[in-house]
């Protein structure tokens, strides 16, 4: 178990996640190959007012993308999809809740990635509970 005497970076939590993906069942993986994984401080504000948020500690993550839901073979790309970390908000969640911290990381990752297949909360919260 990791034991941080300094906030964890942004590094940390980009580790936390890469770690976190390579262990996802195999087919979640490779449906979502070629996604980006970016940890930022906090959202910016032209996404906390896409998504009606007022506070930026509100959103731990986001999948920038099209979902698979909505894509279709005409599709062109306007870059790779993205899935976003906040390290702030994750780190508020994480003293907080005393949440282990790479399950958090790990639960964020995966959230967004069931937003990338247009799984229900339902769907989202059992794979949570898989790891």
């Amino acid at each position: 178990m990791m034991r941080h005497t300094l906030p964890p970076s942004a590094e940390d939590l980009l580790e936390m996640a890469e770690t976190a993906f390579a262990a996802i069942p195999v087919e979640l993986r490779d449906a979502v190959r070629g996604t980006a994984i970016l940890v930022e401080e906090v959202p910016d504000q032209e996404t906390l007012d896409a998504l009606e948020l007022e506070h930026p500690w509100e959103l731990t993550g986001l999948y920038r993308g099209t979902p698979l839901t909505e894509k279709t073979n005409l599709d062109v790309p306007a870059g790779p999809d993205t899935i976003l970390l906040y390290r702030e908000p994750i780190l508020v969640e994480w003293i907080e809740t005393g949440e282990d911290l790479f399950r958090l990381v790990r639960n964020v990752l995966i959230h967004e990635i069931g937003h990338h297949f247009g799984f229900s909360d339902d769907e989202i919260a059992r794979l949570e509970g898989e790891g």
